[in-house]
């Protein structure tokens, strides 16, 4: 229990933790409230307009990210965060103004959107890579997995809140209260301290254009980031439509804001079980996120097919279960492999395909809705997610020569490449499917601190960890000696 919140030890993350999850509850109360408001205040019950509000949000995440990502990687990213964390403030209290005024309309709540993902562009890179500047490299995947599991409980309390409050006084007053909330983050903001200089130091000597362009060359040379970039995108565009699907089906079954509200506060359940599940394990490993995804993939197909409210709340569960692991576990592996020094850019990347598909996905799946029942839409997230499965198994029997070996007795022992000798006895193979192959370290060559990320298991014969960026190329030899044995800028011997 202890390993689990191990990064609430550090004085920094504590305060970062309390800061964010009171914003969190505020954030998710507003998000509630804003596709309530698109579909039974502003339209009648018009799913389209829901996934538009969604595509006019998350659009700037993808078309953004080359600055966004910049951005995180060169200025200080407190600062960077007391900017985007004020401006969310005052967009939040407009919009609420204008709501509990009664003179809000349909494009004034797609401006909000709009001006919500500009900002949110902005201030997700800088929020997610501001965590290793908390805690420190070793304890980087406990603090992604904690803050996920902040960013659940929350989902806990704010749904279910926001639609008490929204049949009571209205839905302007929880966008109110919502910015009310961003001041315990800005506090905790002003609270603490980092140094300077591992903000400053990043940019280098590198020119702007340069910048731009690493993160994406270094992304394009790592293949599992790539599956996994490619997976989460399938899911994020198809199947990470909750308000659509709750807001509808909460419609579907007759019921009213309570009720919906409960329902994205049940997901939260599974969500905050799978990202505390995430935080007890040692390391973010690839195969969690394909076993993830095909649980999504199946969670959604039953949920698409009970018959009651209660039924439906109940697989809700499961669906954020596999949610928050796949998500948790994917961003923890991104972080705790890439080169610190463009980790900021490679994680804009990163939220850009997760969030940038919405703008795809969100109106078809609105569409889908509205044509053929949200049942239907439903089924496009379990297709989405059975995709990402294949995708993530293929590229893992492909590129990792994974293999399944049944022995005497009926027993089943799995390989592949990165284990020693996959022609010897299986049982005698001891490195896990944590990292790409290229950091799975079998010699004393460090090439960044050795604590860059948590071992594998006490049965690892190396260290995991980023793969450094050697001259913006990660085929590189590392001393110009061909045949020294050291092939890569991991320091993978042959």
């Amino acid at each position: 229990m202890a390993s689990m919140f191990r990064s609430l030890r550090m004085r920094n993350y504590r305060i970062w933790f309390i800061g964010a999850l009171v914003s969190n509850v505020g954030a998710w109360m507003q998000a509630t409230a804003q596709s309530w408001v698109v579909l039974t205040e502003l339209t009648d019950n018009d799913a389209i307009a829901v996934g538009i509000t969604m595509a006019l949000q998350f659009g700037p995440q993808l078309l953004l990210v080359p600055l966004s990502g910049t951005v995180a990687d060169r200025f200080d990213r407190r600062r960077v965060l007391m900017v985007t964390q004020s401006l969310l403030m005052l967009l939040a209290l407009a919009l609420g103004a204008l709501l509990v005024s009664g003179q809000a309309e349909l494009w004034q709540l797609y401006a909000f959107a709009l001006a919500l993902g500009v900002v949110n562009a902005f201030d997700t890179p800088a929020r997610q890579a501001f965590v290793s500047d908390l805690v420190g490299a070793e304890n980087l995947s406990n603090a992604v997995a904690l803050n996920s599991a902040s960013f659940n409980s929350a989902r806990l309390i704010g749904p279910a809140v926001a639609g008490v409050l929204i049949a009571i006084v209205g839905s302007g007053w929880v966008f109110l209260i919502n910015a009310a909330s961003f001041v315990a983050m800005l506090i905790a903001l002003w609270l603490i301290r980092t140094p300077r200089v591992n903000h400053l130091a990043r940019a280098g000597a590198e020119g702007r254009g340069a910048q731009l362009l690493a993160g994406f060359r270094y992304v394009v040379k790592r293949r599992d980031l790539l599956v996994i970039f490619i997976m989460v995108f399938v899911i994020g565009a198809f199947g990470m439509n909750f308000p659509v699907y709750s807001s509808t089906m909460a419609v579907e079954f007759g019921r009213g804001a309570g009720e919906y509200g409960l329902l994205s506060s049940v997901l939260a359940i599974g969500s905050l079980a799978g990202a505390l599940l995430v935080a007890r394990r040692p390391a973010a490993r690839f195969r969690a996120v394909v076993l993830a995804a095909a649980g999504f993939g199946l969670a959604s197909l039953l949920a698409a097919m009970m018959p009651t409210f209660w039924t439906f709340a109940a697989v809700l569960v499961f669906i954020g279960f596999s949610t928050a692991t796949l998500l948790s576990t994917a961003n923890g592996f991104v972080q705790t492999t890439t080169d610190p020094n463009v980790r900021g850019r490679v994680l804009s990347l990163y939220f850009a395909v997760l969030m940038g598909g919405t703008p795809i996905g969100a109106p078809v799946v609105g569409a889908v809705a509205d044509v053929f029942g949200p049942r239907w839409s439903l089924g496009v997230a379990a297709a989405a997610g059975l995709i990402a499965f294949a995708v993530g198994i293929g590229w893992l029997i492909v590129g990792r020569k994974l293999r399944v070996h049944v022995g005497p007795g009926r027993t089943v022992t799995v390989t592949h490449a990165g284990k020693p000798g996959l022609d010897d006895d299986p049982g005698a193979q001891s490195e896990t499917l944590t990292a790409p192959l290229s950091v799975l370290r079998r010699s004393p060559v460090i090439l960044s601190e050795p604590s860059s990320a948590p071992q594998s298991g006490p049965l690892s014969e190396g260290l995991t960890g980023p793969i450094s960026l050697i001259d913006e190329t990660l085929g590189d030899d590392l001393d110009g000696d061909p045949d020294d044995g050291l092939d890569d800028a991991a320091g993978h011997t042959r």
